[in-house]
């Protein structure tokens, strides 16, 4: 069923961070509705849409850095490509920044 998929250790940790999220989202939510604010993002937001966008922004992450990898390497002159933890470790931080300050 999920042979379509590259099932790697950073891929499941990536899935299962985002599962937690959305559970631990619903949670909250249901404990402590939210009302929209305005941080650094141009428009207010709730928790739930700071999640989203921010979810999005830490795919569009590791994505840019699966994708510059091998450039890293080349501009480095590293022996392979950096690590994928590398910029898992980049998407949450963002993820955490637009959490906290979005």
């Amino acid at each position: 069923m999920f042979e379509w998929m590259a099932w790697t250790l950073p891929v499941a940790v990536f899935f299962f961070c985002i599962v937690l999220l959305l559970i631990g989202m619903t949670v909250w939510e249901i404990k402590s509705p939210s009302c929209p604010r305005k941080g650094f993002l141009p428009l207010e937001t709730t928790r739930g849409d700071r999640l989203f966008i921010g979810l999005l922004a830490a795919a569009y992450v590791n994505l840019f850095f699966v994708g510059i990898g091998g450039r890293l390497a080349q501009w480095f002159s590293l022996q392979g490509e950096p690590s994928v933890w590398i910029g898992f470790a980049l998407a949450l931080a963002l993820l955490a920044l637009i959490m906290r300050k979005g």
